[in-house]
C-alpha cells in the first residue's frame, strides 16, 4: 500500500505500516480527530470528514476497545466528494490511554490512542498532589506512553516553594521529567513548546482548573478554546474541554486535549504499577515468599523497607491501594464479561428455538 505524505505528516510511520493486515488493501487510511457519541470526525491529512462505523464493527464489538477513539488510525471509504466516510476497521494501536469509567460501573473508557508523550499537568497551588500524580503515571505507563509532568501557575509561588515541590517529586521519582511554567507571565512556556516535535502526538492530562486549555491556547498562539475559572466556593475547576479532540499545531506536532478527570480508577495496570513504583518492584524480588502480598507477611522486603524508613509509608499505601483496586476491578470486569457472554448465548438459543418452531 502506498502511503501519502499528507498521512505521514499526521504521524503515520513504519510501525503502523508493518503492523497493517492485508485486509486494509482497497481502503484509504485516515486518523480519528474527534468522537461524537456514535459518529466520528476523521482526517485524510487535508480535510476533516464526518464518519460512521460499518455495520460489522457495530454488531461485533465486545468492548470499548473495539470502537475508534481519538488518535486512532482507521481504514475507510469516502463518499459524496469526500464529505462522508465509512470506517471499516481500526489499525493496530502503538499505545492506548484508558481508565475505569467514572462511578460504580465496572468498565473502561478509552481516552486516546497512538500517543507518543503525555503531559501530566498539575498546578503548583492546592491542586498539587503526589498521590494523584502517581495515578496518572500508572495510567500513562500502562498505555506505553512517555510521561512528562508540567507544573502550572509558577507565578503564584516563590522560587523556594517551587523548589520544594520539585524535590518532593524527585525524591520518589528521580527520573521523571518535570517542567514548571506559567500561563500568566509566560515563564517556562518556551521550554514546553520546545518539547513539541513534528509528527509526534501529545496529550494533555490533568484535573479541571490546572490550566490545560489556557496552555493549549498559548501553544496554538491564539485563544481558540474557551477557558473557565476555578470556582471560588470550593476551589474546584470547571470543565473547559468537554470532549477529546486532536489539534494540529503550526510546527506539525499534534495535541489531544482531554476533559479534566476527577476520578481516576484503574484496572489491568500491572505493567503501569511496576513502572511507576519501580523501587517497590525491585524490593518485591527479595521477599521471602513468591506470592507475598506485602500486607502482613513475615520476610516481606517491602514492609521491612517501610519500617526502616527506606520507603515512604505514603507511597507504599498508594501502591497497595491501587493494587487492591486494580485486582477488584479486574475480577469484577471479567465476571461482568462472563455474565454478558452467557446472557448473549441464552438469547441466541431462544431466537434459534423460535426460528425452528416457525
Amino acid at each position: 500500500m502506498n502511503i501519502s505524505p499528507k498521512i505521514e505528516k499526521m504521524g503515520f510511520n513504519s510501525w503502523f505500516l508493518e503492523n497493517m493486515s492485508e485486509e486494509a488493501d482497497g481502503f484509504e487510511i485516515a486518523r480519528v480527530v474527534a468522537v461524537h457519541k456514535d459518529r466520528f470526525t476523521i482526517s485524510d491529512g487535508e480535510q476533516d470528514i464526518l464518519a460512521e462505523l460499518v455495520g460489522k464493527m457495530l454488531y461485533s464489538a465486545e468492548s470499548p476497545l473495539d470502537f475508534p477513539t481519538v488518535g486512532d488510525w482507521v481504514v475507510a471509504n469516502f463518499y459524496d466528494d469526500r464529505t462522508f466516510s465509512i470506517i471499516h476497521d481500526i489499525l493496530p494501536r502503538k499505545s492506548i490511554l484508558k481508565r475505569k469509567t467514572p462511578g460504580k460501573k465496572i468498565d473502561f473508557q478509552l481516552i486516546a490512542a497512538n500517543i507518543d508523550v503525555a503531559f501530566i499537568v498539575q498546578s503548583l497551588d492546592d491542586n498539587f498532589n503526589l498521590r494523584r500524580l502517581e495515578r496518572y503515571l500508572v495510567m500513562v505507563n500502562e498505555g506505553n506512553i512517555n510521561p512528562i509532568v508540567l507544573l502550572s501557575k509558577s507565578d503564584l509561588l516563590s522560587s523556594e516553594q517551587i523548589a520544594d515541590k520539585l524535590d518532593q517529586i524527585k525524591v520518589i521519582m528521580p527520573d521523571l521529567p518535570v517542567l514548571q511554567f506559567s500561563n500568566v507571565n509566560k515563564s517556562g512556556l518556551k521550554d514546553v513548546k520546545d518539547l513539541l516535535k513534528n509528527r509526534q502526538t501529545f496529550c494533555l492530562l490533568g484535573s479541571s482548573g490546572v490550566g490545560k486549555t489556557t496552555l493549549l491556547n498559548n501553544l496554538i498562539g491564539e485563544s481558540v478554546f474557551e477557558t473557565k475559572t476555578v470556582r471560588e466556593k470550593d476551589s474546584k475547576g470547571r470543565h473547559a474541554t468537554t470532549r477529546r479532540q486532536l489539534i494540529i499545531l503550526d510546527n506539525g506536532a499534534m495535541v489531544v486535549d482531554t476533559p479534566g478527570m476527577r476520578e481516576l480508577g484503574n484496572f489491568s495496570v500491572q505493567q503501569g504499577l511496576g513502572e511507576t513504583f519501580d523501587e517497590i518492584e525491585v524490593l518485591t524480588q527479595n521477599c521471602q515468599f513468591r506470592d507475598c502480598r506485602h500486607l502482613d507477611e513475615s520476610g516481606c522486603a517491602v514492609l521491612n523497607a517501610v519500617s526502616e524508613g527506606h520507603l515512604s509509608g505514603k507511597r507504599y499505601q498508594s501502591y497497595i491501594r491501587m493494587s487492591k483496586e486494580a485486582a477488584y476491578n479486574d475480577m469484577s470486569y471479567h465476571e461482568k464479561r462472563s455474565k454478558d457472554r452467557k446472557l448473549g448465548k441464552f438469547y441466541r438459543s431462544v431466537m434459534k428455538h423460535k426460528k425452528n418452531q416457525s
